[in-house]
């Protein structure tokens, strides 16, 4: 008699995509791994064999958002459209957002970590001054820092509902809210 079991496919990508979804309905104090693979359908070993314990899963979430952002990122033309598409990223992946600049979760030694958030954030920082090959470093990398703080705190004010009734947010569409504020700044 042939042996039926469960079969999942791709089970990390399905843990990490549950993950996700529970991070941000939830919160990152909710996950778990024992709740996560009830979520999934799974025994409750399965994650700890992917994953080994909660700071890996994190760890992997994290460095799968560093990929998704330098993706979206990496298809960018100038520092305003780079900037659209961090925030734009920050809405549709809000449970990766909420474990990636979380250092205190995460393993900060994992290789394939260092390497998503490496790629990342040089597209990051090559979409604010691409074209100003005159800049000081020092100069570049003011401007850099303040780009990045510009958006991720946009982005981390509208996930947090900081903004959903503040006379500041003449929309309720996040994208024409960050559209205004960008028009209002130089990245160069």
């Amino acid at each position: 008699m042939a042996k039926t079991g469960y079969h999942h496919g791709d089970l990390r990508s399905a843990l990490l995509a549950a993950a996700a979804e529970q991070i941000a309905a939830d919160g990152v104090d909710a996950i778990s791994l024992r709740a996560l693979a009830r979520r999934a359908g799974v025994s409750h070993a399965a994650p700890a064999h992917h994953f080994g314990d909660r700071a890996g899963l994190l760890t992997a979430l994290a460095a799968d958002g560093f990929d998704l952002l330098a993706a979206e990122l990496e298809d960018t033309s100038d520092a305003r459209a780079a900037a659209l598409a961090y925030i734009r990223f920050a809405l549709r992946y809000p449970g990766h957002f909420d474990v990636m600049f979380r250092r205190g979760i995460l393993r900060t030694d994992d290789a394939a970590l260092a390497t998503a958030r490496a790629r990342s954030g040089a597209a990051l920082r090559a979409s604010v001054v691409d074209g100003q090959p005159g800049m000081a470093e020092a100069d570049q990398q003011a401007v850099q820092l303040a780009a990045w703080s510009l958006v991720h705190g946009f982005a981390a004010l509208w996930r947090e509902g900081a903004l959903a009734d503040s006379p500041l947010a003449a929309s309720t569409d996040p994208e024409s809210v960050a559209r205004r504020m960008l028009d209002t700044v130089r990245f160069d």
